[in-house]
């Protein structure tokens, strides 16, 4: 998928693996070119509620923020708003049918009108920049091996081996209002976006998804070539990747 905007061109593509021990998918995402919006999401809940919970916010984001899209706009702003409308729906939704109490979804999304662009999540689906050679992860995990590191009580290492990197601190649908984290970028020609799933950063090193995104020639070769890795890897969990490159 290509969009063109003022002189550049967005190569896109995003793929999703139910991976290699889970025999249900509740990953989603979700890609608008036409508004510039992109969105990845790893639903949570059992009876298929999280795939329920996923595949809403994907569609209610994408949905909320297109109809609010205008030329020039405060990308952040609207952003947060779409994902705060996204949280409303997945928050009622959870609550209208016994089956689907509880569940959630994390979610991580991208606007991008060059050279402006913003990145928001919740929970502990990842955006990254990779720009000159360099991967830098751009969001937070909101997830509690990572509060641990971040208050210096676990390493980095402790953290990738410890058994409850799946509890996570914020999630949409848990509550009526939720903290949404937003970064604003400027973008350059020649930087690649991720948007992914913990499927495949539990598996794969920065080290190894920085070259992957640097060898591979395109957008669709990387977001294969990424779910490959993670599969190869263990593939443990659903596994989803979206790819921009700033061309």
């Amino acid at each position: 998928m290509a969009l063109a905007k003022q002189g550049t061109r967005l190569d896109v593509a995003g793929h999703t693996d139910v991976g290699r021990v889970r025999t249900n998918n509740e990953d989603s995402f979700g890609l608008d070119s036409t508004h510039g919006i992109f969105v990845v999401c790893d639903g949570m809940g059992g009876h298929a509620a999280g795939e329920v919970a996923s595949q809403m916010a994907v569609q209610s984001t994408i949905a909320s923020f297109a109809s609010h899209r205008i030329p020039n706009a405060d990308l952040c702003g609207l952003l947060f708003d779409a994902v705060t409308e996204a949280n409303r729906s997945v928050y009622v939704a959870a609550h209208s049918q016994e089956s689907r109490h509880g569940m959630g979804t994390t979610l991580v999304a991208l606007v991008a009108e060059f050279p402006n662009a913003c990145i928001v999540n919740v929970g502990d689906s990842r955006g990254y920049l990779l720009r000159a050679g360099e991967l830098r992860q751009v969001t937070n995990d909101h997830s509690l091996v990572m509060e641990q590191v971040r208050r210096g009580v676990l390493t980095l290492e402790e953290a990738r081996r410890s058994s409850v990197q799946n509890i996570i601190l914020r999630a949409l649908g848990s509550e009526p209002e939720v903290e949404i984290e937003t970064h604003e970028l400027e973008l350059q020609q020649g930087d690649t976006l991720l948007l992914t799933t913990d499927g495949l950063c539990r598996h794969v090193p920065d080290e190894q998804i920085a070259q992957i995104l640097l060898e591979a020639s395109n957008s669709e070769e990387s977001s294969t070539a990424l779910i490959h890795a993670a599969k190869s890897a263990g593939g443990e969990d659903n596994i989803t990747c979206v790819v921009i490159r700033v061309n």
